[in-house]
């Protein structure tokens, strides 16, 4: 029966860190910097997921799943020829927990897969119109065991090709709009019998309304879709096509010149195979220097 063999997929092998399955941002991060800047960003996300969907249906049962998720992040901002550059290393860690009905699968802990990304940008720090590439490449670093349903790394590459577009629409309100693919390499030590896993590639639509109601501080509200990504495994179909859309709201306060606090708190509206989170809070310290 295909609804249990997704719930199979999920619960005993595909339970992996949120990272795996899109590229996040919080609105702004396209707004460039001048050359020459520095950034040190400190990510915490808690998420809580209780509900399993396979073909927009839900599946019975209680499970569990949290996940509690850091990202250190270094930037630097630099010209290249008309164009600003912006080289950055993402480290992310965190820890996984299940409880409920899948308390059996435990929890993990550790580090997950190293980022590198290095975004251009085709205008001028303070453009009303801000346009952006953005490649990134996830190395197969994290910690991974093909005999645990719980992992941080996913022990395969991924690249994301990512487009940001920023555009103050009035005075004290703007419009980041964010677009990106996500393709995978193969994990050829998947699961307890070492099968081998590909995916299709997954599609990331974000956006984002902006209010700034005082200097350096800003509300905003988001929404996002992701779709694709279904998997085989041995050559094998699981029938595990995304798609999920999601809603988030939140703030940012610079408390200093160089300081910032951004919280924001979201929740799957939809979700078509899959586990869905019926909250996550996001919290983001920026550094200037």
């Amino acid at each position: 029966m295909k609804i249990n063999r997704i719930l199979a997929f999920l619960l005993a092998n595909a339970v992996l860190s949120p990272l795996a399955y899109a590229l996040d941002v919080d609105a702004g991060d396209f707004e460039v910097a001048p050359a020459g800047t520095n950034l040190f960003l400190v990510y915490y996300q808690h998420a809580v997921r209780d509900e399993v969907y396979a073909d927009s249906g839900r599946l019975p049962g209680k499970p569990r799943l949290t996940s509690d998720i850091g990202i250190l992040r270094g930037v630097h901002y630099m010209k290249l020829g008309p164009y600003t550059l912006a080289p950055q290393i993402l480290l992310p860690f965190g820890r996984l927990d299940a409880g409920r009905d899948i308390s059996s699968l435990g929890h993990q802990n550790g580090m997950g897969d190293v980022i590198l990304s290095a975004p251009l940008w085709f205008n001028e720090a303070g453009a009303k119109s801000q346009f952006s590439i953005a490649p990134y490449v996830f190395a197969p670093t994290g910690q991974y065991s093909k005999n645990k349903p719980l992992n941080i790394g996913e022990n395969r590459w991924k690249f994301v090709l990512q487009a940001g577009y920023v555009q103050q629409l009035a005075d004290k309100v703007t419009l980041d709009l964010v677009a990106d693919v996500q393709w995978h390499g193969k994990n050829n030590d998947y699961g307890s019998l070492g099968q081998t896993r590909k995916q299709r590639p997954l599609y990331n639509l974000q956006s984002f309304v902006r209010y700034k109601f005082a200097p350096g501080a800003d509300v905003r509200i988001g929404l996002q879709r992701i779709s694709g990504g279904e998997n085989r495994v041995d050559g094998v179909r699981q029938h595990d096509r995304q798609s999920t859309n999601r809603i988030q709201f939140g703030g940012s306060y610079f408390f200093s010149p160089t300081q910032q606090i951004t919280a924001t708190y979201g929740r799957d509206l939809s979700v078509r195979n899959g586990f869905k989170e019926a909250h996550r809070v996001n919290l983001r310290f920026l550094q200037l220097f």
